[in-house]
């Protein structure tokens, strides 16, 4: 299952948080060659506060980390607005329904077909997510390459401003949004699978 994880419930889930911050090292510094924070065996930066939430997908049998991505408030600092507003032609997008995606990680075990399976399952979590809980749009800094893979998924996305080349790559900031025609979409394109989203009490109560 894909399990929500917040401020009100990290402790019960503190060892997949770590797998999560291994692989998220693994992927962005020493594959991908990020210059961003690492401590130790573990990557995290300034937005990994009490405020950010994170969608883990983890084998049940081994709680190993399938993958994952953070999901920031807009309305407090978050990568789009602290770090690249110049992506946004008319304004950083932010509000209490907004969230910023950031951070999708998967594990470097994978296979290419398990892979677009669990990136399917966060997909779906992520718009069952929002429609439980009053989310309307997530916005997100994105390469082209991600860019043309978050297009496929059939939801409704729209640019923020032209792309721009930042440190030798060429990224763009988009909204998705989210409404009662989402879930549809998603099946239309073939991008949708059963997430068994899991909400804590508490989750559902911070996130309204």
């Amino acid at each position: 299952m894909v399990q929500l994880v917040t401020a009100e419930n990290r402790a019960e889930h503190s060892v997949a948080l770590d797998h999560m911050h291994r692989d998220r090292k693994k992927t962005f510094v020493d594959l991908l060659k990020w210059k961003i924070p690492c401590d130790g065996e573990f990557e995290r930066d300034q937005f990994d506060d009490d405020f950010s939430e994170y969608l883990i997908l983890a084998d049940p049998e081994t709680a190993e980390h399938l993958g994952s991505m953070r999901l920031l408030r807009t309305e407090r600092p978050h990568i789009l607005g602290t770090l690249f507003p110049v992506l946004c032609d008319q304004g950083v997008p932010a509000g209490p329904d907004i969230r910023e995606i950031t951070r999708l990680c998967f594990s470097r075990h994978l296979k290419a077909a398990d892979r677009r399976l669990v990136f399917h399952r966060l997909v779906t979590a992520l718009a069952e997510y929002a429609l439980l809980c009053g989310i309307t749009a997530y916005t997100a800094v994105s390469s082209m390459h991600w860019l043309n893979q978050t297009l496929a998924l059939g939801w409704r996305c729209t640019p923020l401003g032209l792309p721009q080349m930042i440190d030798g790559e060429l990224v763009c900031a988009v909204m998705i949004h989210i409404d009662r025609n989402t879930i549809q979409l998603l099946r239309d394109a073939g991008s949708y699978q059963t997430s068994d989203l899991r909400l804590a009490e508490a989750a559902l109560a911070a996130a309204a």
